[in-house]
């Protein structure tokens, strides 16, 4: 990379950070919302808030955190030209699994939202735990780039 990118280059990462920390704390808290959702009957004003809740943490922060991670990370490969490298297709297959993790629980929050919830406490307490894994896979392979 140019000395003249790297002003550049610095911003898009700068802000490709803050866009994996935004969506990794929505991804984070939904199935911890999901855990408190399942407590509640449906039709309780208790069930509408959680229902609210989930919304708009999907629209608000999970949804634009999720398209910024994407745009921001294609554009700092591009700069950087690792496509090639194995590392960054291990990266980018998990950044996938993430994001089919996302619409998943997108799918969960409109089924909360529909009434039509079928899973368990501790299903929601299983899923909570596999955005955190990835993202420590995720990071391990950016910084350590072990192969």
């Amino acid at each position: 990379m140019s000395e003249a990118l790297l002003p550049f280059y610095l911003w898009l990462k700068a802000f490709h950070i803050v866009a994996v920390i935004a969506w990794m704390a929505g991804m984070l808290y939904l199935p911890r919302l999901f855990v408190y959702h399942c407590e509640t009957t449906v039709g309780t004003p208790e069930y509408e808030r959680f229902s609210l809740m989930e919304r708009k943490l999907m629209r608000v922060i999970i949804n634009p955190s999720m398209i910024a991670v994407w745009v921001l990370g294609l554009a700092l490969a591009a700069a950087l030209g690792v496509w090639s490298a194995p590392w960054f297709h291990a990266k980018l297959t998990l950044v996938i699994v993430l994001s089919g993790m996302h619409g998943m629980l997108s799918r969960w929050r409109r089924d909360f939202e529909q009434g039509r919830n079928t899973k368990t406490q501790r299903f929601y307490r299983i899923v909570n735990e596999i955005p955190a894994v990835l993202m420590v896979l995720i990071v391990v392979l950016v910084v350590v780039k072990p192969f």
